[in-house]
């Protein structure tokens, strides 16, 4: 069993989403996705990396014919399970840096929303956005979350205490880069690379977000707020969102592409 594999074997990856401080993350991302689906008539969605099936099955269920691809067994069997019949769900073990029993140019919307959390080389990181790419329609969109660096650094190294650790280890580089590899599960990445990968590819930005803002770093004060004052902060943070400023700072990140016509 792989690093990745172990995790996610243990790690609720669904009540993550369910949380509040979660349901930020969740319902910014179904936002954007929304707007994106308003371009097409009949859209057909790919999901590469798709989890327990949060995004995927809430699609299916709203009508959309959905394909969903993942690679841990054990995240595949979840999102089989949430499913009753009803749903034009195709549910396939994959890797997203091979997709070739996939066609070219099938989709009009491809979402990429977990693998590049876990993909340590520019290489590999390269290879899947070139699969989700290819899979995409010309004028189909490719969404693409990333985990940030810097959060990493202000609330792991320096607000839990481990500078020390990290420092010791040799996991940061002269400019507060994280260094990861696989057993730390999770590749940091800040906007200037995510914009020097898309550069390699046939595809426009149409909107680079911050998909949960400063919500991470106030996880327990967004858990406790009441439905009121939910709903007041998830106002301030679309109005944010899409600030140059703060992008960077953000937990995790929406990349929005457009595929050449």
């Amino acid at each position: 069993m792989n690093y990745l594999e172990e995790y996610y074997n243990s790690y609720d990856e669904e009540g993550r989403l369910l949380s509040r401080h979660g349901q930020v993350e969740y319902l910014t991302t179904m936002k954007y996705i929304s707007q994106c689906l308003s371009a097409f008539t009949r859209p057909c969605i790919l999901e590469i990396g798709a989890g327990t099936g949060r995004y995927s099955v809430a699609l299916a269920r709203q009508g959309y014919p959905v394909t969903a691809v993942e690679l841990v067994p054990r995240n595949l069997d979840l999102l089989k399970a949430k499913l009753d019949g009803s749903e034009q769900i195709t549910a396939i073990q994959g890797n997203a840096l091979d997709l070739s029993f996939l066609s070219d140019a099938a989709f009009d919307l491809t979402l990429l929303l977990g693998p590049m959390y876990h993909l340590y080389t520019r290489e590999d990181k390269l290879q899947a956005l070139s699969e989700a790419v290819r899979v995409t329609k010309p004028g189909g969109y490719i969404l693409v979350a990333y985990c940030m660096n810097e959060p990493t650094v202000i609330q792991y190294v320096f607000g839990a205490n481990h500078l020390r650790d990290v420092s010791d280890q040799d996991m940061l580089t002269p400019d507060w880069h994280c260094k990861s590899e696989p057993k730390e599960i999770f590749e940091l990445i800040r906007t200037e690379e995510i914009a020097a990968l898309d550069e390699a590819f046939p595809v426009e930005r149409v909107k680079l977000i911050a998909a949960d803002g400063a919500t991470q770093y106030m996880r327990e004060t967004i858990d406790s707020m009441d439905d009121g004052t939910f709903a007041r902060w998830l106002e301030y943070h679309w109005a944010t969102c899409e600030r140059l400023d703060l992008i960077g700072a953000s937990h995790h990140t929406l990349d929005i592409l457009r595929k050449a016509e």
